[in-house]
Formats: structure tokens, C-alpha cells, sequence
């Protein structure tokens, strides 16, 4: 695989370009030659005026290319409005394909239908590359069809921008249809001696409290945690929402788990009502982070990410970086997160408005992320692994002092998450057992009777959810005869037995402590009769304990079934009406009270 990268000057120079490549490719044996043309500018007589020049000069060569917000060359931003890209690919296996569909929101599941379909009948394919148009396009729907085209499939790539961040148009075009404004372009790519590997990186991390998206629509992001958006940048983060909105946020996008990555949204704007214009769309009822960025944390991020392709040996990388990252770097410095790929092979791409990676059996949209893909024709063999090379400087042990910060926020974050964790068990739990206690069994007993779900059985209404109530008998003797601290003994035995018999039996169950030595189950979707049993199983499974000094005890029971329209006291009078005729008549027994 031999790779040309260079800025189109001229028509003059392009042509002597060509013939260059022209004139290495016939002292060469080749299988394929690819043009990737990357361009800042709409202006299509122009795009016109290059794609001719190629199908003049290379008739055989297939070209892709779409419009950007900036170009990678030599693992750089291009100072030039206008690259290009050949690779020739020397492996006579080596196959390519080039498909252009027109694409919007309607035609989403036909193009990736028609996609799938291609690939299952050529098992060739190991890989599939995309430049698409997506400016005013939900592409949730769009990745969910991609994710029928086989797993095995590498799927990589990035939507076309404009030079202008806040401008929406983009084109794209190839040797298989005119230049669009609605269309994708597909590179697809294999081969037995055909290899291919793709990743992606952010370098955001995670930073304070998780919040709740509780509105959303699309790419829109009205609430979290039931208040306006803007309000968490506001607050905690100070951003005022004036012209300087979209480059402040981009340091603090939010970030949050998409089908098993984690994926980064930033905002663009705020709207007057205080929701916020995403990158993409962002689902309700998820919960997401506001994450930081910093260059010492993204770089370390690159770097680790460029290591991972060393023993791949890669023979070319191609990038696609999300334009939100050229703003945060700047032009100057935007160059220091893809020389570590440079350093290992060619590298060229462009800066987009979204980027597309697959993992697993699922198609992502990212925002604010690096996507690179690395190929090679031909087995590793003896070829030496080429090593990442970065200003070693860079890395020199430091901490940045962002990074102190955001990792001190963070570990303060997680000691008060876990200290109110302990603290909501603690207001719902027993002291001395550890189940729930009286209000929280009760809570749960009244939220049965709004949520069960009924059934018809002896003519009446019932909830399927049964209640089995139970007292220790004579508990009284044990505190008189041997102390306070062996009758809590018998308490946190009985207890200790309940939990491991109902993690058994019905692990659903919920168990408390009603009071002093008297005990609640609930059991949902259970029946009276499976109730029963269950209580038998308790009542003899609690006298075959042997306590220290109270020796074996015995228990009474109370089982009933809830009605459906009941009020939930009514069950608990029945269930300890049942309980009282155990004790009456004559202890250590099971006793159903019909509803």
C-alpha cells in the first residue's frame, strides 16, 4: 500500500501530480487506486474541475470526497482549502467498491438496507467507510438500521461540514454520483491479505454528580433533573450564554453511556426557555455527566490510543476529528492529538460534523471525538513495529492543575454519592436486622395495591400479591429469662433465615420488621396458596435454629392475599387477624385467611 498526500495548488500542479502517481503506478504492480478529496469550499465548479482532471488522467481510479470544516495532512491541519489523498493498493486480492446513495431521514432505512444486502452477498467486505451529509438530520434511526450489516464489518467514518462552523450546508460526492447536498458515500474494502482496525477516543472525562435527562426531543435538551439545561452551565460552571457559548462549553460537553461507550454531546446554544441545542440527539430518562477537558488529559488519551495500533503495524490512518475538538485546540495546536499516528503511518483526514464508529452490534453517532482507522495490505510477518513518537515533555509526570482539580471534585463527588446512599438505607432500614422497616414495608404494602396487576379467582378480584405476617411466640420469656442481647439473637436469626429462604424461594420478596418481634413479607405475584407454603417452609425453618441460651423457638404466621380496590390497611387487618388465630389457637402453626 503507497499512499500520495498533498494540497491542490493549481490545475497545473494537479495534473503533474497525477502523472507523478501515473508514471509510480506503472512501474508498479497494482490492484486499486483511490482518490479521498477533502475540501473547506462548496464552490462545486471546483470540485467539478478536480474530479475531471482525476477521470482524465487515472481513468481506472476511483475517487470520494465531501466537504469539511478543515483537513488532515500528514498528520497536521492542512493550511490548504483543498487536499487530496491517493492510496494505491499493490495486493492483487485487495477489493474495493464505491456506492452513493441519496439520503435523508426517509430513504435512512432503504440506503442501509441496501448496504446490508451488498455485503452479505460479497463476503470480501472487512470494511466500510463513510462520508455522509447529516446537517439537519437525525441519524438515530439511521445508526439503528447500520446495525444490521454484520458485526465482524468495520463501519468508521464522518459527516461533511462546512469551512464556516455555523453554516449547515455540505456535499459530498464520488466517482459513483454527482456532487449532494443529501447523500452518503460508501467506501467499502477487503480482501484475504486486506486488514483493518478502527477506534475511537475522546479524552473527556468525567466530572461531579450524575443528572438525570428528564426532557428531551431529538437534538434538543430542555430539563435536567426537572430544571431548564442552561441552568447547570450557568450555575455551576458560570458560561454565560453570549457568542463565546459553543467554544466555553466544548471544554465541559456531557457525557454518558450509548449502548456500552461512552459518548459525548456538546451544546452549540441556549434557547431563550433554557434548553440547550446538542450536537445530536440525547434521550430522556438517562443519566449523564458534565465532563472536562483538558490538553495534558486528551493527549494522554491519543497517546495511549496511538499504542494500541503499534503491533497492528499500520500501512495508512485515516482520521476523522470532530470539528468541536479543531475549536478547543485552535489551528495551532489542533496537530498535537494526530502527529502520535503520523509517527506510525501516513495519516490524513478531515474535521467533521459528527463521527461513526461501530461497536459491537451497534452503529454510534460520537460528537467531539477521534475516530481513526488504520489499514494494511499483507501479514505483519517480519516487519518491526513501528513506536509512537510525542513530545516526551509532555508526559513527564506532571499533573495538570485541571486535572488535580477535576480528580479532587471527583473523589469528594463519590465520598458524598456513597454517604447519601447510606444514608437513604439507613432511613428505610431496620437498625438492628437490616430489613426494612415498618414505614418502608408499609410504603411498598400501598404501592402493591395501585400498581398490581389483577386477576380473577373465586369470583373476586385479586392482586396476585400475598402477605405473610408472623410473630415469635413466648418472645416475652426469652428477654425476661436470658437478657435483651439473646432475645436481639433470636431477632437477627429469625431475619437472617427469612432473607436467605425468600433469595431462594422468591427473591422479588420484600421483608420488615413490623415491630418488636413481628415480622412482614410481601410476596408479589404470588398466590394465597404459594404463600402458605411459603410460611411453612418459614415456621419450620425457624424452630430447627439453635439459639445459645433460648434454645429452639417457634413462630406464628398469618397469610392472606390482596384484593384488588382493597385499601392496603384492610389487608394488613386481615393478614393479623390470621396471625392472632395462629397464636389463639395454639401457636406454632400456619393460619390463610381467605380474602
Amino acid at each position: 500500500m503507497k499512499q500520495f498526500q498533498f494540497n491542490y495548488e493549481s490545475e497545473d500542479n494537479l495534473i503533474s501530480m497525477l502523472k507523478r502517481i501515473r508514471q509510480w503506478c506503472n512501474s508498479s504492480v497494482i490492484s486499486n487506486i483511490l482518490f479521498q478529496i477533502y475540501s473547506e469550499t462548496m464552490n462545486r465548479n471546483l470540485l467539478q474541475s478536480i474530479t475531471g482532471m482525476i477521470e482524465k488522467e487515472m481513468p481506472d481510479a476511483l475517487y470520494m470526497g465531501c466537504s469539511t470544516n478543515g483537513n488532515i495532512l500528514f498528520g497536521d491541519k492542512s493550511s490548504s482549502p483543498v487536499t487530496i489523498v491517493c492510496t494505491v493498493y499493490e495486493y492483487p486480492s485487495t477489493k474495493l467498491k464505491l456506492l452513493q446513495f441519496a439520503l435523508d431521514e426517509e430513504r435512512a432505512k432503504p440506503v442501509a438496507e441496501a448496504l446490508n444486502r451488498f455485503v452479505r452477498s460479497n463476503p470480501w467486505v472487512k470494511s466500510i467507510m463513510t462520508f455522509t451529509t447529516m446537517r439537519g438530520m437525525s441519524m438515530t434511526d439511521y445508526c439503528e438500521y447500520l446495525g444490521m450489516i454484520p458485526k465482524e464489518v468495520v463501519f468508521c467514518g464522518g459527516g461533511a461540514f462546512s469551512g464556516d462552523i455555523n453554516d449547515n450546508a455540505a456535499v459530498v460526492f464520488s466517482s459513483e454520483g454527482t456532487i449532494s447536498d443529501h447523500a452518503a458515500v460508501f467506501l467499502l474494502s477487503g480482501g484475504e491479505d486486506y486488514y483493518v482496525r478502527a477506534m475511537h477516543v475522546t479524552g473527556w472525562k468525567p466530572l461531579g454528580r450524575y443528572l438525570s435527562v428528564t426532557k428531551a426531543r431529538g437534538p434538543i435538551l430542555y430539563e435536567l433533573d426537572g430544571k431548564p439545561a442552561y441552568e447547570t452551565y450557568s450555575r455551576y460552571l458560570n458560561i454565560k450564554n453570549d457568542e463565546n457559548f459553543f467554544t466555553n462549553t466544548l471544554e465541559f460537553p456531557f457525557l454518558y453511556e450509548l449502548n456500552g461507550l461512552d459518548i459525548l454531546r456538546a451544546p452549540i446554544s441556549s434557547n431563550e426557555d433554557g434548553s440547550l441545542v446538542m450536537t445530536a440527539d440525547i434521550a430522556e430518562n438517562i443519566y449523564a455527566r458534565i465532563a472536562y477537558g483538558d490538553p495534558w488529559t486528551i493527549l494522554d488519551s491519543v497517546y495511549n490510543a496511538a499504542v494500541q495500533f503499534q503491533d497492528f503495524v499500520p500501512e495508512t490512518f485515516t482520521v476523522f476529528s470532530c470539528a468541536g475538538r479543531r475549536t478547543f485546540w485552535g489551528d495551532r495546536e489542533i496537530g498535537h492529538e494526530t502527529q502520535p499516528f503520523q509517527s506510525l503511518a501516513p495519516t490524513s483526514g478531515f474535521y467533521t460534523s459528527g463521527e461513526f464508529l461501530r461497536n459491537g452490534n451497534y452503529v454510534n453517532q460520537h460528537n467531539v471525538t477521534l475516530v481513526v482507522e488504520a489499514q494494511r495490505e499483507g501479514d505483519v510477518g517480519g516487519k518491526a513495529v513501528p513506536q509512537v513518537e510525542m513530545d516526551a515533555r509532555r508526559f513527564s509526570g506532571k499533573v495538570s492543575m485541571i486535572n488535580r482539580l477535576a480528580t479532587f471534585i471527583q473523589a469528594a463527588t463519590e465520598e458524598l454519592e456513597e454517604a447519601n446512599s447510606r444514608l437513604e438505607i439507613l432511613a428505610i432500614s431496620d437498625g438492628l436486622t437490616g430489613l426494612y422497616n415498618r414505614s418502608e414495608i408499609q410504603n411498598r404494602i400501598t404501592e402493591c395495591t395501585r400498581t398490581g396487576e389483577y386477576r380473577s379467582a373465586h369470583g373476586k378480584h385479586r392482586l396476585g400479591t400475598s402477605l405473610i405476617m408472623m410473630d415469635i411466640d413466648d418472645f416475652k420469656s426469652v428477654n425476661d429469662n436470658y437478657g435483651h442481647n439473646e432475645g436481639d439473637n433470636v431477632l437477627k436469626g429469625l431475619s437472617k433465615m427469612l432473607k436467605k429462604t425468600v433469595e431462594e424461594h422468591i427473591p422479588d420478596a420484600s421483608i420488615g420488621r413490623w415491630g418488636g418481634e413481628e415480622f412482614m413479607v410481601l410476596l408479589p405475584e404470588t398466590d394465597v396458596e404459594r404463600a402458605a407454603q411459603l410460611a411453612e417452609l418459614f415456621r419450620v425453618n425457624f424452630s430447627t435454629i439453635a439459639f445459645p441460651s433460648a434454645g429452639h423457638r417457634t413462630m406464628s404466621l398469618g397469610v392472606t392475599e390482596m384484593l384488588a380496590g382493597e385499601d392496603a390497611d384492610l389487608a394488613c387487618m386481615r393478614v393479623d387477624d390470621a396471625l392472632y388465630e395462629a397464636k389463639r389457637s395454639g401457636k406454632n402453626r400456619v393460619v390463610v385467611a381467605e380474602p
